[in-house]
């Protein structure tokens, strides 16, 4: 067996949607007691010396933690807060809060060569499924860097990959099904490298019921070349699970500034797609892709991403949108909510998709003509629902369709001028919003407020999608 000496275990968790919790209870108080001492370093030795200096030292580790995951400031145990710590999740300590992160000394692999063996399989798929997604998951790593990977089938190679359940050999047991669903270790030698995956869960090749094993074992594979986790929630080394296709993912800009800090770019200079970023609401250039509520939520998208914000949240929370909908497009055109349907409706090219909940629905996506849309049209640049009209805006350049939900058919007269119904606006419509009888249109990273057709107010497009840094 390996020694375990000059290693750091990581381990992948699923990121699990729950909502506020409305109360705090004595029990919350201490099971974040004990998530501080385990993830933040909140030690008895570290409370003595703050107390004395008239310092809250569960205050000064609850800061430091809704830094690291982009909460809302208050140094107190709110229900955000609560939320997070409840996820499933690494059992890492996540230190100090930095984009991409690497192991102290900069711990990597001094060769470029390196070696892998896959100890035994999963049942779940088979081998060859389990023999490619190991190699393209591998293969994310080594087209941005100079490293390059070899299998071998026998002997000890530099990464030894497993499959076990609970305890299985390394003295860090797994939980059974979901919560942690992998492990690995940091480069060195003995047991540094490997991974281990927990044969408790439902691992796949490209279905989304189960957990991706390319994505799974793309994460870990950054712990065995010497990544540490990211506070980037687009990143792949972001500490909780999340859903890409596995034909179309592109590693991440956060994670290739990581890995080639420590290795160097590809000297082959592999062509590729540009590394994606992730969006930034304190960016006052943001340009938004669409935005629409669902069930008393907004929702802000802008290429992969969306926000959620809702009002028993303090910070509006960013995730990607394949995590909620894997069957959805990203960098789409336009949403908005169907009360007829019940369903958020994202527009992208020439086609609509409608989600109830996290589903699709039968018979989507759909062509845009089955609104009534001229063949003309070839994509939507904003969609507006107005539940005082029972009406939706579908904006198209300098134009706009009204569309009438209870009817299903459009309203005849359309196209009309944006300008001749909203004063003054000349300019495309890139995001549209009803909210408390006010027209909201943005217009690249503006954002114009109406009431009926006369312009009230210019904002910036921040205004519902506030800045979350300190």
């Amino acid at each position: 067996m390996k020694s375990l000496n000059l290693s750091l275990l990581l381990s992948l968790a699923v990121t699990v949607y729950c909502l506020p919790m409305a109360k705090v209870t004595v029990k919350d108080e201490k099971f974040a007691e004990s998530y501080l001492k385990k993830f933040f370093n909140l030690t008895e030795e570290s409370e003595t010396g703050t107390v004395r200096r008239g310092l809250n030292p569960v205050t000064i580790k609850l800061t430091e933690m809704q830094k690291f995951f982009g909460l809302k400031i208050t140094g107190t145990l709110d229900s955000d807060t609560l939320a997070m710590m409840k996820k499933p999740r690494c059992g890492v300590p996540d230190g100090a809060v930095a984009r991409f992160s690497t192991f102290g000394n900069n711990l990597k692999w001094e060769k470029n060569s390196l070696t892998y063996r896959i100890v035994n399989y999963t049942p779940d798929m088979s081998n060859a499924e389990v023999d490619d997604s190991i190699d393209k998951a591998l293969q994310v790593w080594s087209r941005v860097t100079p490293l390059r990977f070899t299998k071998i089938r026998s002997g000890t190679a530099d990464i030894m990959i497993s499959f076990g359940r609970q305890n299985h050999g390394d003295f860090y047991p797994f939980d059974g099904p979901d919560g942690t669903l992998a492990h690995a270790f940091a480069p060195g030698p003995d047991i540094g490298g490997d991974a281990h995956f927990d044969e408790d869960e439902t691992f796949t090749y490209r279905s989304t019921a189960g957990y991706v094993l390319f994505m799974v074992a793309a994460h870990e594979f950054g712990h065995s070349l010497g990544l540490s986790h990211s506070d980037d929630p687009g990143a792949l080394m972001y500490p909780v699970y999340s859903y890409s296709n596995p034909d179309t993912f592109v590693l991440p800009r956060d994670d290739v500034n990581g890995i080639q800090s420590l290795y160097g770019p590809n000297p082959d200079k592999v062509p590729g797609p540009t590394p994606p970023t992730t969006p930034d609401s304190c960016d006052s250039t943001l340009v938004l892709d669409a935005v629409a509520t669902l069930r008393g939520e907004t929702l802000f998208f802008k290429n992969s991403f969306f926000w959620r914000s809702y009002s028993q949240r303090n910070t509006p929370e960013q995730t990607l949108i394949t995590n909620f909908w894997p069957d959805a497009p990203i960098n789409i055109d336009a949403a908005y909510e169907s009360y007829e349907l019940d369903s958020v409706l994202l527009f992208k090219d020439q086609k609509v998709w409608a989600f109830s909940g996290y589903d699709l629905l039968r018979g989507y996506p759909k062509p845009i003509s089955s609104f009534g849309l001229p063949s003309s049209v070839k994509k939507i640049d904003a969609a507006l629902y107005n539940s005082d009209t029972g009406k939706t805006l579908f904006f198209v350049g300098t134009s706009y369709y009204s569309y009438d939900e209870a009817k299903k058919k459009m309203d005849p007269g359309f196209p009309k001028q944006v300008h001749a119904t909203f004063s003054g606006l000349t300019t495309k419509v890139t995001a549209a919003l009803h909210f408390k009888g006010f027209t909201y249109l943005y217009t690249g990273s503006y954002l114009n407020e109406y009431s009926g057709g006369r312009l009230m107010r210019v904002l910036r497009n921040n205004y519902f999608l506030p800045c979350t840094k300190p």
